[in-house]
């Protein structure tokens, strides 16, 4: 693709996601959001022509225009080198690298999240544009860059809207998350209750709570288990001993105590949805053992699910999600091709112009010479504008190179010869 971008300049991706790099390097290369520009501002000072810096937990990438990807790849490794405190050979180990065509469709598939830990994760475009804005503040986002990404948008709106590929839930939480909003709509008008600490159930209620759910409140048979996670949460702890009041005004209640004894009974079930009028509650039990009785799911307006259920549901999205990325790739590589056709199609701009300014100024001085006589200024025209190529053809068929004689009347027939 050397070429394809004005005065041959050539793109470039340089990164470590979690398919070529640990965690721990992936650690080490992260950039937040006050780190980005300054980073940027030291490639450009060193020479990079154009850049934008995409970071987050999955992966650190740059992506790059120069007219000398060589040296712009040695000073990014250089950087990202010291950046993670390791020689340049450590790190080299567990980076990729693309040129041109590969880098393009690379930066594609990030965008449309087809390169995603979780294919179709919705956040990644907006990760990515996050990316461009700061690009766009340090002053390192030329003509080139920017075509790259406006096209790249452009197909991943298509993905979101053509396929289905980011709607279904992947994860135990998102799973949660959905059959919520199912249940009871918009999650800012209900009330969150979390029995226990355990980590997937810190974990659900977050998500929960991103979702909408802002009142919430946390309980432990230890009261400073409660207050612990109600911090981290940013929500209320409560009186393990008033659970059972707490659940009649609940409409989720998320356990995950982890112990061998029932925290959520049929019967404190029962009594809640008695004194909710059979407003429904969503239980969520991410406890091992469970911690909800599950005779639950034989209650009239209790929606019992437990880790086994959530999980069947977030592999049914899964396999739903890898056979939307099929459709979502064949999108990419649609645009792709039309992306690449336009690149080619612009070379041929300079060559074009060129020739239309020099028949121009043929047309203005035949006009000059007789403007007045339009059949002596059109054969003067046709004339002049024949006689450099009729010399050239002459002199070509004098060589007698049959080869490429051929080549340029098949030039001629197709520019000229060719009927309408």
């Amino acid at each position: 693709m050397s070429g394809l971008f004005s005065s041959d300049t050539q793109v470039l991706v340089i990164g470590a996601n979690h398919r070529s790099s640990s965690l721990a390097m992936r650690d080490r290369l992260f950039l937040d959001e006050t780190e980005v520009i300054p980073f940027l501002t030291q490639l450009k000072e060193k020479g990079v022509e154009q850049c934008l810096v995409v970071s987050t937990c999955d992966r650190v990438e740059i992506h790059a225009v120069d007219h000398d990807p060589e040296k712009a790849e040695a000073v990014v490794i250089d950087l990202l080198a010291a950046r993670a405190e390791l020689d340049v050979e450590t790190i080299k180990s567990q980076l990729y690298s693309y040129r041109n065509e590969e880098a393009v469709h690379h930066i594609f598939r990030v965008t449309a999240s087809l390169d995603s830990l979780m294919v179709g994760e919705p956040q990644v475009v907006a990760q990515v544009k996050d990316a461009h804005r700061f690009a766009v503040e340090a002053g390192t986002v030329g003509a080139e860059l920017e075509r790259i990404f406006q096209a790249a948008y452009g197909t991943a709106k298509r993905v979101r809207s053509e396929t289905a590929v980011g709607e279904r839930p992947v994860s135990i939480a998102s799973v949660a998350v959905q059959i919520a909003k199912e249940l009871h709509g918009d999650l800012d008008r209900c009330k969150g209750l979390l029995i226990g600490a355990g980590d997937m159930g810190e974990l659900t209620a977050q998500s929960l709570i991103e979702a909408g759910l802002k009142d919430f409140t946390c309980l432990h048979s230890f009261d400073g288990r409660a207050k612990r996670i109600a911090r981290n949460l940013s929500c209320h702890a409560g009186n393990f001993d008033h659970r059972d009041r707490l659940a009649c005004e609940s409409d989720i209640i998320l356990t995950s105590m982890n112990k061998r004894s029932r925290v959520v009974s049929v019967e404190m079930v029962e009594f809640a949805l008695k004194v909710r009028k059979n407003r429904p509650i969503f239980l969520i039990d991410t406890g091992i053992p469970g911690d909800i009785d599950p005779a639950v799911n034989d209650v009239d307006g209790a929606f019992l699910y437990d880790l086994h259920d959530l999980e069947q549901v977030a592999m049914e999205g899964r396999a739903s999600r890898e056979a939307e990325a099929r459709a979502a790739a064949r999108i990419l590589e649609k645009d792709l091709a039309d992306f690449f056709k336009g690149k080619e199609e612009r070379m041929a701009v300079p060559l074009v112009s060129s020739l239309r300014d020099r028949f121009e100024a043929e047309r203005q001085a035949v006009l000059a010479q007789y403007g007045n006589d339009a059949d002596k200024a059109t054969r003067l025209l046709i004339n002049r504008l024949l006689h450099a190529p009729s010399e050239e053809l002459r002199a070509l068929a004098a060589l007698k190179k049959k080869k490429e004689w051929d080549k340029a009347e098949e030039l001629i027939s197709k520019l000229f010869l060719k009927e309408k």
